[in-house]
């Protein structure tokens, strides 16, 4: 039984050592045995008995501040009731495998107190290859001893827990030591045997036996507890709070637990709602935390979030601007005080949808207690420039009002992916993972008033108890990476909603699928959000998530049928049966239908002339056009015609190549002028010229939309943009909503031809189909210039559903002659490929997914190393960086805004940074290697947080510069031009 507190608490190890009736010898053996050498732990010794203590009482105060309500019952259930104090075990007894030679000699002078207690070994395996590692050694000793006094059943889960917890989980074929490295005599046999007992006896328990487990967790939960151990291992291995106790007799369990309190409040670490009340009313999380006014798909989507019996998957889809997103917090309010999670983690696809999501997330989470919006991270590379970020996480000033810190001055909200590099503790260097480096957004030292700091420091971000962040957070926590039980760590006690679901491409789809497995098995609520979501989408996601809550690798429960739009799926397992349900009434939309009017603007020449042409055409009286193409140079052309032929109007040019700042700048600018609060400020004419960045979280509003051809569902995105905002002011001639496609032109026998670049990114199947649903609202596609957009078009968004089913359904609609099954089979076959293709990098192979442990999860596993690969995995591109822009000049360097930076390129204060930051951008992947081989950071930035690691792309005097074969430059307007030379 566990005794908690008492007289026996406060002995030291050496004093319970003796009570257990160990001989002296062992005695002082156990207590020369470190754990922390001096030469990485802050210059003092840290004992091994007094480490493993100090991570079981790190993680006694995790179980009181920061573990989720449904996972202290899990473990509960599984300890027969012990949790808290098995809890405290298996968390301390990681590193037992330390008391073994291979680990004992890594340190010359460490080792001499320990040779000198008569623990003895031989020649060991030199090179790193050949070391003997404690996390493995750790396993090797106590598998025999769980086995012998638990079972095999029991010992089969726990010891891939102490194997893993540097990162990776080996299979038992690795649990062979060289000869020698683990020990050998009776002297080893009996030290390893004491360091367990010891240990076991000083958290509470009888003995081993009486740790013994009464069942097993699932696998998704096993991964959920070996991302915690490291978590409190990470902790108790911080030598500033933790200071190395060398002398066994100040060693007890008593003294770590207040060094553990210590830390855990000087460190500002918690969790999130803590057992969060049930709302008195079932729409009181819209109506008075949200504030709105619920509308009937809001409504939907509360009461699935009631009535599901069981934590369970909710799909809700709906048209664009219909409170989605809203209704999926009120939601994971709902689940979340239901099933006992503490947190939430909002995925989003891009960082510039990430941005104004923080920020609404963050005046959510305030309603609940205004202290908890420190608790509140933002994931993703450029956090930095947010400005509530910087006023609740670096001391800056706040922003005033409510509105979106995204849309100021200079503060950059960018399509890409986290730079949060790979790192660990300092003791891991030994193990080839990298040492964290102190986070850059810390603005003041570790005992200043503000957040936990420590959830900034490389791959904790997600267990940080609310979090919102690109959409490859929880893709990554699918991929077979080290330290992936991190990341699983963070989602498993949360709500997990992701936004925009549709974003994610077949490839993408692969690890989205996988996250839903380990989701569904690990008890995580889900909210998947889609405006135009594929109906055998909707049944791959529902089937993954029962998959994961049955634990069989190959469930399907047929989706029923909607009754409408909007809609809601439900999936959920009840008494061993997969259960799938959607709405059985149809959801009216609260906005009513309306005609959309289609026409072909014929043109797939990559200057656009034809476009701009249309452009001045259809605001010859006045209007707001947007124009949203497949490709940078396409949109920077069409720019160029505009501009250098007089255009009478705004003129705006939106692209991933623009630099942050003007990004930030230009995006705001938009949505000041044609964004919901525009009123007066919405120009008489004007044109934004925007690529695929338009299609999602950008709440402008458009007379009239040209768009290049692009899958329907992307299609349908785009026309979101149109007619969007109730009230708006517009020219008698865009009453009714228009749309030009383009990208497109009639080839031989009328098939289509398509932009290169439409080709490449899409592929043509896709793009066959819909221009055959274009054709059949717009007429045929023929030569000559734009036709007048037809009295029949869509009906949006009462079509949306349809069409989109229709496009990626199986029957056949292009007219004969476009060879659409040929191009089915060369999209199938490329599909096949890229689903092989992630294949090699999903969490679980699909064999060993019935599989009940982490046994060897990571055997012959992804060797994704950084960040930067990382993305590239999940989302099946070639690796991109990011670049800072510096212009060179007679007198040394200066930022793309003319800031002087000094000789080398010095920086000296947070302003002049902030400004230098203004100038990063993202390069395409085909100048990934060159910029890789050629540039570096400024040698003035070296010791600079967010700069030192930072590649600048210095421009000469003449602003070009060669990078590799192809010469590049900026332009304050078109943004980063690419002169590509000949391949």
């Amino acid at each position: 039984m566990f005794r908690g507190t008492g007289v026996e608490d406060e002995r030291s190890v050496v004093e319970l050592m003796r009570a257990m009736g160990l001989a002296d010898e062992i005695i002082t053996r156990v207590s020369r045995l470190w754990g922390k050498s001096a030469a990485r732990n802050g210059g003092r010794t840290h004992l091994l008995l007094g480490h493993l203590l100090d991570t079981a009482a790190v993680a006694g105060t995790m179980w009181g501040q920061y573990l989720s309500t449904a996972f202290r019952r899990r473990l509960d259930e599984v300890s027969g009731g012990r949790g808290r104090a098995w809890f405290m075990w298996v968390c301390g007894i990681h590193d037992c495998g330390k008391a073994c030679p291979a680990f004992q000699a890594m340190d010359a002078a460490e080792a001499a107190p320990v040779l000198a207690a008569g623990l003895t070994w031989g020649r060991l395996p030199a090179g790193r290859g050949n070391r003997w590692r404690h996390d493995v050694a750790g396993a090797v000793l106590l598998l025999p001893r769980l086995v012998a006094e638990w079972g095999d059943e029991e010992a089969a889960w726990v010891w891939p827990l102490v194997a893993g917890h540097h990162g990776m989980f080996p299979p038992a074929a690795a649990l062979d030591p060289p000869r020698g490295a683990q020990g050998r005599g009776i002297a080893w046999e009996e030290v390893q045997r004491a360091v367990v007992d010891v240990f076991t006896r000083a958290i509470g328990f009888e003995d081993l036996a009486d740790v013994r487990p009464v069942g097993s967790l699932r696998k998704a939960e096993q991964l959920a507890l070996s991302g915690l151990i490291v978590m409190a291992d990470w902790i108790a291995s911080d030598s500033s709070h933790f200071v190395g106790l060398s002398d066994a007799d100040l060693v007890s369990f008593a003294s770590s637990r207040r060094r553990a309190e210590a830390a855990w409040e000087r460190l500002r670490l918690r969790g999130g709602w803590r057992d969060l009340p049930l709302p008195e009313d079932p729409l009181e999380p819209l109506t008075r935390r949200l504030g709105v006014q619920p509308r009937a798909s809001q409504r939907e989507l509360v009461e699935r979030a009631w009535s599901m019996p069981a934590p369970g998957l909710l799909v809700a889809e709906a048209p664009m601007g219909e409170g989605k997103t809203k209704a999926a917090l009120a939601a994971a309010e709902i689940l979340a005080a239901r099933f006992g999670l503490d947190g939430v983690f909002v995925a989003m696809p891009t960082q510039a949808t990430s941005d104004p999501m923080y920020e609404q997330v963050l005046q959510w989470v305030r309603s609940f207690d205004p202290e908890l919006e420190s608790q509140v991270a933002l994931l993703h590379g450029r956090r930095r420039f947010n400005a509530w970020w910087r006023g609740i996480w670096a001391g800056k000033p706040r922003p005033d009002g409510d509105e979106c810190g995204c849309q100021g001055e200079g503060l950059p909200g960018t399509a890409g992916m986290a730079d949060d590099d790979f790192g660990a503790i300092d003791e891991d260097a030994e193990y080839d993972i990298g040492s964290a480096r102190p986070s850059p957004d810390r603005a003041a030292g570790p005992e200043a008033d503000g957040p936990a700091y420590w959830f900034l420091d490389n791959k904790r971000g997600l267990l940080t108890a609310f979090a919102v962040g690109t959409v490859d957070h929880l893709l990554h926590a699918a991929t077979r990476t080290r330290h992936v039980m991190l990341r699983f760590a963070g989602l498993a006690g949360k709500v997990v909603v992701v936004d925009e679901v549709h974003a994610a491409d077949i490839y993408m789809r692969q690890f989205l699928v996988e996250a839903l497995r380990w989701l569904g098995q690990a008890g995580v609520p889900v909210v998947l959000l889609s405006a135009t979501l594929p109906p055998a989408q909707r049944q791959r996601f529902v089937d993954a998530y029962l998959s994961g809550v049955l634990g069989t690798a190959d469930v399907h429960q047929p989706v029923p049928e909607p009754a409408g739009y909007p809609c809601v799926t439900v999936a959920h397992g009840a008494d061993g049966r997969a259960v799938a349900e959607t709405s059985r009434e149809a959801v009216r939309s609260w906005r009513e239908s309306a005609p959309v009017r289609l026409a072909w603007l014929p043109d797939t020449d990559p200057a656009g002339t034809p476009v701009a042409a249309a452009v001045r055409k259809v605001l010859t009286g006045g209007g707001v056009a947007l124009v949203v193409v497949n490709q940078v140079a396409r949109a920077q052309a069409i720019y160029r015609d505009l501009q250098e032929g007089g255009f009478d109007g705004v003129l705006h040019l939106l692209h991933a190549r623009l630099c942050a700042a003007h990004r930030a700048d230009r995006t705001a600018e938009c949505l000041h002028q044609m964004g919901p609060q525009a009123g007066e400020e919405r120009p008489e004419r004007m044109v934004v010229i925007a690529t695929q960045l338009a299609e999602q979280s950008f709440d402008v509003d458009a007379d009239v939309l040209i768009t290049d051809l692009a899958p329907t569902d992307l299609l349908l995105q785009r026309i979101g943009r149109l007619h969007r905002h109730g009230g708006t002011r517009r020219p008698a001639a865009h009453h009714v909503p228009q749309v030009l496609v383009t990208g497109v032109a009639p080839g031989r026998d009328g098939t289509p031809r398509f932009l290169y670049a439409s080709k490449q990114i899409y592929g043509e199947w896709s793009l066959l189909r819909a221009a055959a649903l274009i054709m059949e609202a717009a007429g045929p596609l023929t030569d000559g210039d734009a036709g007048a957009p037809t009295a029949a078009g869509w009906s949006i968004p009462a079509d949306v559903p349809a069409l989109v089913a229709r496009a990626y359904g199986d029957a056949g609609i292009c007219p004969a002659g476009w060879n659409e099954s040929g191009a089915w089979e060369q999209w199938q076959a490329k599909e096949r490929e890229r689903e092989k293709n992630a294949e090699e990098f999903l969490l679980c192979r699909r064999r060993e997914w019935a599989s009940p442990t982490l046994e060897g999860l990571h055997y012959a596993g992804s060797r994704a190393a950084s960040e930067e690969q990382l993305d590239a995995v999940v989302r099946d591109g070639d690796p991109s960086v990011e670049v800072v822009i510096v212009r060179r000049t007679s007198d040394g360097y200066r930022g793309f805004d003319g800031s002087w930076l000094g000789v080398h390129g010095e920086v000296d204060d947070d302003e002049v940074t902030d400004r230098l930051m203004g100038g990063t951008v993202r390069l395409p992947p085909g100048l990934t290697d060159a910029a890789r081989a050629e540039l570096s950071p400024l040698p003035g930035w070296a010791g600079r947080p967010w700069l030192q690691y930072r590649l600048a792309l210095v421009l000469e005097e003449d602003g070009t510069r060669l990078l590799g074969k192809d010469r590049v430059s900026y332009h304050d307007v078109l943004g980063l031009i690419i002169e590509w030379e000949a391949r």
